[in-house]
């Protein structure tokens, strides 16, 4: 009995386990079919920057990125430098969108916590 108890317990921590680090590290893909489960949380993401916008003048600097799945813009932190178009990176952000309509997120974004630009591209 103890020792189907303890097996139980291992599976159930387990289970836990991996579905919190599957709600901590989704795809771009899942993020954008299910934003509801990720909004106001904190993600990591890995990818390619696609594209990159932003100024010394103006307060936002943004920048989008592909896992494979998908793209994603994240509003960059002013306290680091900007990646360039074609890094590939590991972004740690906050879900946000601006607006839902109709069930559908508009704007759906990360807002930079932890950048790292990976070496070697």
């Amino acid at each position: 009995m103890t020792k189907h108890l303890s097996r139980l317990a291992l599976v159930a921590a387990l289970s836990a386990l991996v579905s919190g680090c599957a709600l901590n590290n989704p795809n771009i893909s899942e993020l954008k079919s299910n934003p509801g489960r990720y909004y106001d949380r904190t993600v990591s993401i890995d990818g390619v920057v696609t594209d990159s916008w932003g100024t010394s003048v103006l307060p936002y600097r943004m920048y989008r990125v592909d896992d494979g799945t998908g793209e994603v813009t994240v509003l960059a932190n002013s306290g680091h430098r900007m990646p360039s178009r074609g890094s590939r990176v590991h972004v740690k952000g906050r879900v946000n969108e601006v607006a839902t309509f109709g069930g559908q997120s508009v704007g759906l974004h990360l807002r930079e916590e932890k950048l790292d630009i990976r070496r070697g591209n």
